[in-house]
């Protein structure tokens, strides 16, 4: 596909970015370990969320070798509230993986290696940090393009990805890497949003060919390919002599490497003498909606466990990462 006009494109979306870009202090530093940790924590977070958690792991850890340095517990525990915890895993295992290497990675190659790191988060950390020549296609860029362009490609097939893929590295200027890259992702977030885009404010509206042809709310295309399905969980929060009783969540699930409750898999399981407190409590994942019961079982004497639960005060709770939906149940305690 023949892109038209790519120096006036790229040319005005750094005007626009020089302008309106967002002050974040990760684009205050070349610092690779500050930026890739920001491209990490931004995976599936909103900025306005993720700023908070970037400036205390920064604050925590400021350098990757104070990363790798901590225990996954402790990384578990900071990153708390983010939700996707294979993130959390996968930097602190890739923080370990740059200090073996004795420097931050700054070939693309190299960058690809790090655990949780793809094509997006690469072509990010190697422009913003190192210049570069890497276009970065997120959902702000495809919406951007496919509006721009008019282009109907679906964008979670092989073929819409190969066709953006392309079409953003042809919009690459020479020697702005960085800033092209953040300033396509800024105007997708700022001013190309998913609803209510600010078309009659916008610096490329003569040249947009959504506008034009009254295809704004139509593009991207997506195919719906997702099924959403439906788990319900079951908690019992036990209240013995000042001590409560929690495991660790197993390799091959949700949460792993977070605390929670005991948990039962039926109704028939819960003991007699536990109190319902919260029921049917919704927790919406990505790929599933979790529908969580939660009771209380107050005793005298420790019941028989598995051999994975450990008893502890119930006032050290908060220093064991758990997941959001186990946060929300104990306030109901």
């Amino acid at each position: 596909m023949e892109i038209r006009g790519n120096f006036s494109f790229a040319l005005t979306l750094l005007r626009w970015f020089r302008e309106n870009g967002r002050d974040l202090p990760w684009r205050q530093t070349r610092d690779p370990y500050a930026i890739w940790l920001s491209e990490i924590i931004l995976q599936q977070t909103q900025v306005k969320q993720g700023w908070d958690y970037w400036e205390r792991f920064m604050h925590h850890w400021p350098t990757v070798e104070a990363l790798a340095a901590a225990t996954e517990d402790e990384v578990l525990r900071e990153w708390q509230g983010l939700g996707y915890y294979s993130r959390a895993r996968n930097l602190y295992f890739a923080a370990k993986q740059i200090v073996a290497l004795g420097h931050f990675p700054n070939t693309l190659e190299e960058i690809k290696q790090l655990k949780g790191v793809g094509d997006y988060t690469a072509a990010a950390i190697g422009s913003i940090a190192f210049g570069l020549p890497a276009a970065v296609v997120d959902g702000n860029v495809y919406r951007v393009l496919a509006r721009h362009f008019g282009i109907d490609t679906p964008i979670n097939t092989t073929e819409g990805k190969k066709v953006f893929m392309a079409m953003a590295q042809e919009l690459l200027p020479d020697g702005e890497a960085s800033a092209y890259n953040q300033a396509v992702m800024d105007f997708g977030a700022i001013q190309c949003t998913p609803q209510s885009p600010h078309c009659s404010e916008c610096p490329l509206m003569e040249s947009c060919v959504a506008l034009r042809e009254d295809r704004v709310g139509e593009l991207p295309v997506k195919l719906k390919t997702l099924k959403i399905r439906e788990r319900h969980l079951i908690y019992i929060y036990i209240r013995c002599n000042g001590e409560t009783a929690i495991h660790r969540r197993g390799p091959g699930d949700i949460w792993q490497g977070l605390w929670e409750p005991w948990f039962v898999d039926s109704p028939a399981a819960v003991p007699y003498g536990a109190v319902l407190q919260r029921q049917n409590v919704k927790h919406v994942l990505t790929h599933r909606i979790l529908l969580a019961d939660f009771y209380l079982l107050e005793i005298g004497e420790k019941p028989a466990l598995p051999s994975d639960y450990i008893w502890i005060p119930e006032a050290d709770i908060d220093n064991y990462a758990k997941p959001r939906l186990i946060e929300n149940l104990l306030l109901t305690l």
